[in-house]
């Protein structure tokens, strides 16, 4: 290795975090630029209805002829008349700051001087997404132990086992392949007719995305070891047991990490799917009733809360994953 090359790694090794966040405050402001410019032609129909109402000129001047023409052809022939399109009361593309007003109003506002909010009544509002956010994420911590464990067990008895490699591994790729929309309906009504309710159909449906990535990774992490390593343990004439407890499972620590990290944003898409047939509360429930009555700046901030929920649950399984792989002596 060269000087340049070990003086560039410490470089590298130096270099300030914070000197990456503007090439990512950069693509945030250029995505919120595209959704602003995306907006026009999205709600282009609405405004120039309300701009005809309002006795201003629009060409063409029938509806029939501007809801046979596209979107683009419309702002082009109507550029003075656009300017409600980030203001309309149900738009079919909210602007940004639509869905930032909306997520505002609809956590901090209603639970603070809403009348069924946490300061009034001592409870989270159902109104509110912070009551939405819990509800989908007790279904997701609880379908996502579900589907560790029960992936963590697949994979030790698809390693250990010729039979169940045949023939668990196969059904557990094929499962993957059904469309989980289709598959959450039969799963809540097979589960209601024999009553069970509440909580768990929308865990089981969590679990059933979220098994998969960590069956893939614990195979692969349990497979990992060396031939030199499994001929030392068979030298000392290691039982299968201690060769799994003192071998196989620490070398799949780091691959049962990758597979978390997947997993547990698997379980949060899970949980809101389970949601929309029930319709009991959650994110997915929320969703659901804006696209009823046509809020879509209530159906995007659920959406943005749900993605900043699974950032989070990432980061939560990163932070945990260095502290478990810094105590074991490994590198994060």
């Amino acid at each position: 290795m060269t000087d340049a090359t070990v003086a560039t790694q410490g470089a590298m090794r130096r270099w300030p975090r914070w000197l990456s966040l503007p090439p990512v405050l950069a693509m945030v402001l250029a995505l919120i630029a595209i959704w602003y410019v995306a907006a026009v032609p999205m709600n282009v129909h609405e405004v120039l209805t309300r701009a005809e109402r309002a006795g201003i000129a629009v060409s063409p001047d029938s509806a029939v002829l501007r809801r046979d023409m596209s979107a683009l052809a419309l702002v082009a022939r109507n550029p003075g008349t656009l300017g409600e399109s980030w203001s309309l009361d149900r738009p079919r593309l909210p602007a940004p700051h639509q869905v930032l007003v909306e997520l505002y109003d609809s956590t901090i506002v209603e639970e603070v001087t809403g009348r069924r909010g946490i300061v009034r009544t001592g409870s989270l509002s159902n109104r509110s997404l912070v009551y939405h956010g819990w509800v989908t994420l007790n279904a997701t911590f609880v379908g996502f132990l579900i589907g560790t464990a029960l992936g963590v067990v697949l994979a030790v008895g698809i390693v250990h086992s010729r039979v169940m490699d045949l023939s668990v591994m196969p059904w557990a790729i094929v499962s993957q392949t059904i469309p989980i929309v289709a598959l959450a309906p039969m799963i809540i009504v097979v589960l209601y007719s024999i009553g069970i309710q509440g909580l768990l159909p929308k865990a089981v449906i969590s679990a059933y995305l979220s098994f998969f990535p960590v069956v893939v990774g614990m195979v692969k992490g349990l497979r990992s070891p060396g031939a030199m390593q499994m001929d030392l343990m068979r030298t000392y004439n290691a039982p299968a047991s201690t060769v799994l407890w003192k071998l196989r499972l620490p070398a799949s620590v780091p691959y049962l990490f990758a597979s978390l990290k997947i997993g547990i944003a698997a379980s949060l898409v899970g949980a809101i799917v389970g949601e929309l047939p029930v319709q009991q509360g959650g994110l997915g429930a929320r969703m659901l009733a804006g696209s009823y009555y046509g809020q879509t700046a209530q159906i995007w901030a659920a959406l943005i809360l749900a993605a900043a929920l699974a950032a989070l649950l990432v980061w939560a399984v990163g932070w945990l994953e260095r502290r478990t792989l810094a105590r074991m002596g490994m590198a994060a």
